[in-house]
């Protein structure tokens, strides 16, 4: 990572809003239900399935985990309405994990149980190191009342290889993914070999212990060793699916679709475009770097 990406990273907040909303737009669907609603059904158009999030996390007030449970309940039964092909992702943070793990889980299992009423799915979402154990707590806590729930694992973290072979034992459904957040080297690869390795690991031990697992990668080299792992283990198209983001390599998500595969994509709304964002930059220096050369190109 460049001292440029650092520098442009640490500059963030002082980047005038617009500029940030340019960049973001491609990846977020909207601010209104209406904006995702739109999205997704495009998104089935092509023949991709809908993963929907409301950008939100680190509340700091009950009262506004309580609201973000209403408005998940809103987009479920908008789904269920609108016949949309596409479950949907929760941040505990965002249903006040950091303000009360016990809260969290209430607000999830009513979420979770809304979603079974309605034959839809939820997948919690991983965030950072400090919400690791927490969130595979609430996770083992509602597979163990709910069968329409399921969570992620990042190959990133050295932890992972552990978690995996718990959770293989119950066949949980996890979305494998490499992981965004940068993490101190004592508890997270930093070497994009090694964590490539470590990704095929993964998901060889997932598969063949009989897991459904959502492959989310825009990784050319991963999607190469899924499809030749799942050849190679004779899966049935129902038993995984790939996963990518709005608005990543359209082109490589048409060549996955093109082979045969189902394929997710997840699709963000909401009023805190500009927080997540920034967050999601300063997160990623090299992405950010990469987005000011752009800007600067286009």
């Amino acid at each position: 990572m460049s001292l440029f990406d650092r520098l442009v990273a640490a500059s963030l907040p002082i980047v005038p809003k617009p500029v940030v909303r340019w960049t973001a737009a491609p990846y977020i669907s909207g601010e209104r239900l209406d904006d995702c609603v739109r999205v997704v059904r495009e998104m089935n158009g092509e023949g991709c399935m809908g993963a929907i999030s409301i950008l939100g996390e680190f509340v700091a007030r009950r009262e506004e985990a309580e609201a973000a449970v209403a408005e998940y309940e809103d987009v479920l039964a908008t789904v269920a309405r609108e016949r949309l092909d596409s479950n949907v992702h929760i941040k505990l943070t965002h249903f006040g994990l950091k303000l009360d793990p016990a809260f969290a889980l209430q607000n999830a299992r009513r979420l979770v149980a809304r979603a079974k009423e309605l034959g839809n799915f939820i997948r919690i979402d991983m965030e950072d190191s400090s919400c690791t154990d927490q969130t595979l707590d609430v996770y083992q806590q509602l597979r163990g009342e709910f069968d329409n729930v399921g969570t992620v694992v990042q190959a990133r973290m050295r932890r992972t290889a552990a978690d995996v072979h718990a959770l293989a034992k119950s066949r949980a459904n996890l979305r494998l993914c490499k992981g965004i957040y940068l993490e101190p080297r004592a508890i997270a690869y930093e070497d994009r070999t090694i964590i490539q390795r470590n990704f095929v690991s993964l998901l060889e031990e997932l598969l063949a212990a009989g897991c459904y697992v959502g492959i989310a990668t825009h990784d050319e080299l991963l999607v190469y060793e899924a499809m030749r792992i799942v050849d190679r283990l004779g899966l049935d198209t129902s038993r995984y699916e790939f996963q990518m983001l709005l608005g990543v390599d359209p082109a490589l998500r048409k060549i996955i679709r093109s082979a045969g595969h189902r394929l997710r994509v997840a699709v963000p709304f909401g009023s805190q475009w500009y927080a997540y964002s920034i967050r999601r930059l300063r997160e990623n220096p090299a992405m950010a770097g990469h987005v000011l050369r752009a800007l600067f190109k286009h």
